[in-house]
């Protein structure tokens, strides 16, 4: 990663952070490093693909440390003890956008884990912010391709502030509170869809866009099942989305 982008992503989370928002990033090399050391003071959460106590990559425990000891935390869908697999990044990222009002992709090439988590908010709602970058530097061909498809042109903390600021007039804890779920209290994370699971999900896949609820009807597995392998295939080059939400298997060559 240069320098340049790590710069951009420091100042972009300084200066949002002192405006009052707090940071959410995935705790990897780079990119999110930048961010989650330039939010320190006003406030970080970091997202992790595995378990609160089994960070990665194993050089950022102490900047985890240096967060739950500030104005920060750490969120996590998996239990304690469980080591980041490959497959578990999109859940991460999917994380990531859920909890956030907007998300800004500072660099991204074109099979950038970044470029799911910003679908994913497209998809939740979320505003997407993206940096425009050089056409020539592979390294900006997926931020530049959000541009695009419509992302907001961020060029300064500014263009982040203005577009949040509706949404901070919102006053998010009205209205009624949740009910507790019955049960023992002890929330039990979704466990991860089997080889089984990803054969069906794939084969129920073709050429030919369809609908993500017509994968869960075909398959009868859960919703969940089917978005977490939707993601990976996503994240692997092997799916195709369209308007409309539809989808379809990427022919390999």
């Amino acid at each position: 990663m240069p320098i340049s982008g790590a710069k951009f992503a420091a100042l972009m989370a300084r200066d949002i952070g002192r405006a009052g928002y707090a940071i959410i990033s995935g705790l990897a090399r780079g990119i999110d490093t930048a961010a989650h050391r330039a939010s320190l003071d006003t406030g970080t959460i970091a997202a992790m693909a595995g378990g609160l106590d089994k960070p990665y990559p194993p050089e950022n425990i102490e900047l985890l440390r240096e967060i739950w000891d500030g104005r920060g935390l750490a969120i996590s869908e998996m239990p304690f003890g469980w080591e980041a697999r490959a497959r578990d990044f999109p859940r991460r990222n999917r994380l990531i956008a859920g909890v956030s009002l907007g998300v800004v992709v500072v660099e991204a090439a074109a099979r950038s884990g970044s470029l799911i988590t910003a679908r994913l908010a497209g998809d939740f709602g979320r505003l997407v912010f993206a940096v425009p970058g050089s056409p020539l530097d592979p390294r900006c061909e997926g931020t530049n391709g959000l541009l695009k498809d419509g992302a907001t042109v961020t060029t300064r903390p500014e263009d982040v502030l203005q577009a949040l600021a509706p949404l901070s007039q919102i006053d998010l804890l009205s209205g009624h509170e949740a009910e507790e779920p019955a049960g023992d209290g002890q929330h039990q994370p979704t466990p991860p869809p089997s080889d089984d699971e990803r054969v069906r999900i794939t084969d129920a896949l073709g050429p030919t866009p369809v609908e993500i609820d017509d994968i869960v009807r075909h398959t009868g597995l859960a919703p969940a099942a089917v978005y977490l392998v939707l993601l990976e295939l996503d994240i692997a080059g092997r799916l195709h989305r369209h308007p409309g939400g539809l989808v379809s298997i990427a022919m390999m060559d």
